[in-house]
């Protein structure tokens, strides 16, 4: 798996946190749960596409969504996933395969 970058983990858990996920530590990556859902939340881009979870989100800076998402098409992986793009005012954008431009906050 690609090299882990905290800063990006602790801006999603603040991120899922504050959108009223449990969040939880699951080795290199974030568990977030809320009623029903799971998501797994994975930061940057990894080597290898993970295989378990049924939702998951890709965190990256905002300059690198669009490439992260293209990767991400090209290896189809077989669960729910979106691209979440940090911005360095402290916000972010949702990229989902389905949906053209990325959905701001």
């Amino acid at each position: 798996m690609g090299v882990v970058s905290t800063p990006l983990l602790d801006e999603a858990r603040s991120i899922f946190t504050d959108l009223g996920y449990t969040v939880s530590n699951a080795g290199t990556e974030l568990r977030a749960e809320r009623k029903w859902r799971v998501v797994y939340v994975t930061a940057s881009n990894p080597d290898e596409t993970p295989e378990h979870g049924e939702l998951r989100c890709f965190v990256t800076r905002e300059d690198h969504a669009s490439s992260l998402c293209d990767d991400l098409l090209a290896r189809a992986p077989e669960y729910d996933w979106a691209v979440m793009g940090l911005t360095d005012t402290g916000g972010y954008q949702i990229h989902h395969p389905t949906i053209s431009e990325g959905l701001p906050t």
